[in-house]
Parts: C-alpha cells; sequence; structure tokens
C-alpha cells in the first residue's frame, strides 16, 4: 500500500476518501438486505446512508483519516467501504475496522486485501488498537478479519448481538 492517506492504493484497489457524490453507492451496499444478513439492525434506509456518510466525512475533517471508499483499480467501479476510525469500546478507545462490500465483489478477495491495508494503517497511526466487532453468526467476516491478522480476544454483546471482539495479537488486553 502506498502511503498517500487520503487515496492509498493496494495491488487491486483505490482506498478513496468518502465524498457526498458518494451517497448512491453508500446505500447500494448498506440498502441491501444480502450485505445486512448478520446486521441486527438491518439495511438502512435512503436517509440512514445519508447519516452515515456524513458520520465518515466528519470523521476525515476531525481527525484526517476515516473509513474509505473502496474501487477497483482497473475501472474505478465502487466495490465498497471500509478501514479504520476511532471507536469507544465499553470505555476504551480503538479503531474500529470495518469492511462491507457490494455482492457482486463477494469471493474475490477484495475484503481481505482491504482489512490488511487498513490494518496495516491503523498500526502506523501508532494509537489506539485496531479492532473488529463482529456477530458471531458472520463467518466469512471473521475469516477476513483473521485473514487480516486478528485474533477473536473476547466475546462481548454488541447491537443486541454475541460479537466477538477481533484484535491483533499483541493487542490483546
Amino acid at each position: 500500500m502506498n502511503a498517500d492517506i487520503a487515496e492509498p492504493r493496494t495491488a487491486r484497489l483505490v482506498l478513496r476518501r468518502p465524498v457526498p457524490s458518494d451517497l448512491d453507492a453508500v446505500h447500494e451496499v448498506h440498502g441491501d438486505p444480502a450485505t445486512n444478513r448478520h446486521n441486527p439492525s438491518g439495511p438502512t434506509t435512503l436517509e440512514g446512508s445519508r447519516r452515515l456518510l456524513a458520520e465518515w466525512i466528519a470523521h476525515w475533517e476531525r481527525h484526517g483519516f476515516g473509513y474509505w471508499t473502496v474501487r477497483r483499480a482497473e475501472d474505478g467501479a465502487v466495490l465498497g467501504f471500509g478501514g479504520v476510525r476511532h471507536k469507544d469500546l465499553d470505555g476504551e478507545p480503538v479503531l474500529n475496522l470495518y469492511y462491507r462490500f457490494s455482492p457482486r465483489a463477494w469471493g474475490q478477495g477484495y475484503a481481505v486485501e482491504l482489512a490488511r491495508a487498513a490494518v496495516a494503517f491503523g498500526r502506523a497511526l501508532g494509537g489506539p488498537p485496531v479492532v473488529a466487532l463482529i456477530n458471531l453468526t458472520n463467518e466469512p467476516s471473521r475469516r477476513v478479519a483473521e485473514r487480516a491478522g486478528l485474533v477473536a480476544a473476547e466475546i462481548i454483546e454488541y447491537e443486541g448481538a454475541l460479537s466477538p471482539v477481533y484484535r491483533l495479537p499483541d493487542a490483546t488486553p
């Protein structure tokens, strides 16, 4: 991954700071029932997608980094969203690792590629630990976290569901 915070690249992905014109793509991914199979809140409405995008943009404005819009390098198609951003986990400041992709991008290794880049970026920041909160039933997402180098450290109740907290091995409590 190159070091440009606003638009880093991996072998196949361009990771770009989200902008207001990403709203349709945010809603396509986050409003899709298939991408929310393990989300206790379910798919978002258009207004919910608008709020989500506004939160991401505000995080970038406050901290200079955050979740990226994930584009395929070869054609610029938006595949999903992800990265790390600040979160409070039961009083502990952490960098939350997040990834959600369109079903058309599933099974091609994009989530692992993004997750590895985001973990490396989070570690390079030198601040709070990188963690991933994943619904216990979401095996594909759990495998992505593991392939990005995280391990399940504990299980908590989060947003009404049991969720392992994945951490880097050197950051387990």
